[in-house]
């Protein structure tokens, strides 16, 4: 499971930790941006098995910075540590391990206060993006009755439909005419990633570069469409296993003859960083008609064989 997303929605941890529990299976959490987790709840306090956290994003860690924790008996730590060791370099940056160390010590000194002090900020630059008119900073939306069980108020989602312009055009002005990163962009929304590094400095500097995006907006050409699947047609059909995806033999297809091919390469717009596609599922019309028109309007697909995905890499 994949908890917070990138855009700081949250599952039932405790829900689902019980369904697998009940049934012998273990919870593996993918909590990349939970560092700074117990806001909502962390995934081992919700009776996770195993969790893996990237400190170098809502942490102080160095990148490369991340850490797994275990608990209970449906895991073998020692075969959980050999495979660790499988995919690890025998050569670790010993400043990596310093930097997550670091934070350890961070977060047990001060921690209750660098991260009371981030949330009162948080919620302050929330309050300022969303009396901008024409942003919609979204919280209501997103934790909702089959949307999220909670929300890490930290990712500040806006919604820019309001302004007739894209999230890929927003990030690029952004980047351009403010020296800003957003934390994601998509065809309609920019996120602003605040953490405990930022201060009331960082925060104007963000609320007065939106409020420049929203003047410079009518100057900005309209964004191409992207032809969004509904959330059923996100769901490709597996077919055979990654691997033999992957090794076997393959195939680049023109873009009009690949629907209902094995696709036998990773398809991941970024941000966020989720798989459209992975080895082993068969690619349908409308997961092609996403790409290309996302790739059209601004989406980056950096694991493509093909960069202009004019061919498609499938089992042959």
């Amino acid at each position: 499971m994949v908890s917070p997303t990138p855009y700081g929605t949250c599952a039932d941890l405790e829900a689902l930790a019980e369904v697998c529990h009940r049934r012998g299976k273990p919870l593996i959490v993918d909590e990349a941006w939970g560092a700074h987790l117990p806001l909502p709840t962390w995934a081992m306090d919700a009776g996770a098995d195993v969790c893996v956290v990237s400190v170098h994003k809502m942490g102080s860690g160095f990148e490369q910075g991340s850490v797994f924790h275990t608990q209970g008996d449906l895991v073998d730590p020692a075969h959980l540590s050999a495979c660790a060791d499988l995919l690890m370099t025998t050569s670790p940056n010993v400043i990596v391990y310093a930097g997550i160390d670091g934070w350890r010590r961070q977060m047990v000194e001060h921690g209750h206060r660098l991260l009371s002090d981030a949330l009162a900020l948080t919620a302050d630059v929330r309050r300022r993006l969303g009396a901008i008119d024409g942003l919609r900073v979204l919280h209501d939306e997103l934790v909702a009755e089959e949307a999220s069980h909670d929300l890490d108020p930290m990712h500040v989602l806006m919604d820019l439909a309001e302004l007739g312009i894209s999230g890929y055009q927003a990030a690029d002005w952004l980047r351009e005419h403010c020296l800003i990163d957003v934390g994601l962009s998509d065809h309609r929304r920019v996120e602003a990633t605040m953490s405990m590094a930022d201060d009331e400095a960082s925060a104007d500097r963000l609320v007065d570069a939106m409020t420049r995006l929203v003047a410079a907006a009518p100057g900005l050409h309209r964004p191409k469409p992207v032809r969004l699947p509904s959330p059923q047609q996100f769901e490709p059909e597996p077919v055979i296993l990654p691997r033999d995806a992957f090794f076997g033999p393959a195939e680049q297809v023109p873009a009009a003859k690949v629907v209902g091919r094995v696709s036998a390469e990773q398809l991941t717009p970024y941000p966020p960083g989720i798989p459209a596609v992975v080895p082993g599922e068969r690619i349908s019309a409308e997961i092609v008609d996403y790409l290309r028109s996302g790739l059209a309007a601004g989406m980056v697909v950096p694991d493509a064989t093909d960069a202009k995905l004019d061919t498609f890499r499938v089992v042959a």
